[in-house]
């Protein structure tokens, strides 16, 4: 059924009968203990795939999975080039110094502490 699929739109999606879209993963972002936590599955990339930026409040996490060669005669191919890349808008200011990614079980953990400035402050009543 899949491949049904693929056919049918590769006339107005050429990349995708090619095996050269760009997918996107589920991402969770939370807030908590002062930091930002954010959980990214990212299935079958290793650590030197992934490249994580921070510029003006917007987190980017982008992954690209090159072809293997193959050797031999194939039979059946379908695991091909990958890319993954998205981008938020961070709800507060965070640390971009102080980030912490770890990679495990196909899911990036990025802990990111919010800056002195976006945090709660009270104000005193004269």
């Amino acid at each position: 059924m899949e491949q049904f699929i693929d056919r049918f739109f590769a006339p107005w999606m050429p990349e995708a009968a090619e095996g050269d879209l760009t997918v996107a993963y589920p991402v969770d972002i939370r807030e908590e203990d002062g930091k930002l936590a954010v959980d990214a599955e990212m299935p079958g990339f290793q650590k030197d795939e992934i490249d994580i930026s921070i510029d003006k409040g917007v987190l980017r996490i982008s992954a690209e999975r090159k072809p293997e060669e193959k050797k031999g005669k194939s039979h059946l191919e379908e695991r091909r080039y990958t890319r993954v890349e998205r981008a938020f808008t961070l709800p507060a200011p965070v640390d971009e110094s102080k980030v912490d990614a770890k990679l495990e079980d196909g899911v990036l953990h990025l802990e990111m502490p919010e800056t002195e400035e976006s945090k709660p402050k009270q104000i005193e009543v004269k």
